[in-house]
């Protein structure tokens, strides 16, 4: 009976990759606002009724996919600072802005699906946010192994407003660091420019000024190292 049932879940965790695949190619082809069970159990041969006990609504199958999406951009960005030298923080974080571009460049639609237009109708669950979640942890991680070795440059700037104080003390919080407020709030602001950068190249806003993107999108990402106060990897001992 156990054999049974191991085959049995193994046959589901089969199918289930299967259809996750066929809604990724239909995602290719007409977007996310088009994704419909119905045409991924038509190209897999499958009658409707029979998907839907593998997903109960387009939703949920967005769901998967967006968690799928998330899973692999962090795990693509935790790979990439693991094979860095640990103490070069600047080379930590320019490792995981590369990784970031090269995952979003080789998946753009589910990129797209992550950081682009929202879909009409789709709420994502509280289920995103654990897996959402990874890849704000993964950059600020860097900058967190930075503060606590003591190799962040501080700088004497003018107090935060309080909104955005209490909004650092919470990002803190939720990493279990002590990262000063206004490091939080400049590397927030330098990963919203690292996402914001892809998504003009993705989506061809750089057409006929910054096109290919390659120095540019390295040039800005020592630039934000800067902001952050990263030391030169060159004063890594």
């Amino acid at each position: 009976m156990n054999a049974s049932r191991t085959a049995r879940e193994r046959a589901r965790s089969e199918l289930t990759q299967e259809i996750k695949e066929a809604a990724r190619r239909q995602l290719s082809v007409s977007g996310a606002q088009a994704l419909s069970l119905r045409a991924v159990a038509r190209e897999l041969g499958m009658v409707s009724s029979a998907l839907y006990r593998y997903f109960a609504s387009r939703d949920e199958l967005l769901t998967a996919l967006i968690i799928d999406a998330y899973e692999a951009l962090a795990a693509e960005i935790e790979a990439a600072d693991r094979a860095a030298l640990s103490a070069d923080f600047r080379g930590r974080w320019e490792a995981a802005c590369r990784a970031t571009r090269a995952w979003a460049t080789a998946h753009p639609h589910e990129y797209a699906l992550l950081y682009g237009s929202p879909v009409p109708g789709y709420h994502a669950p509280e289920t995103t946010i654990a897996s959402g979640s990874r890849v704000p942890i993964a950059l600020m991680t860097i900058v967190r192994d930075a503060h606590e070795a003591g190799a962040l440059t501080l700088r004497d700037e003018e107090p935060l407003p309080p909104t955005l104080t209490d909004q650092a003390v919470r990002i803190t919080e939720f990493l279990g660091s002590d990262i000063p407020n206004d490091v939080v709030i400049r590397s927030v602001t330098a990963w919203t420019q690292l996402f914001g950068m892809i998504t003009f190249e993705l989506f061809g806003q750089y057409a006929n000024s910054l096109d290919p993107a390659d120095t540019f999108f390295d040039y800005s990402v020592d630039r934000m190292a800067d902001l952050i106060g990263l030391p030169e990897t060159d004063q890594v001992e």
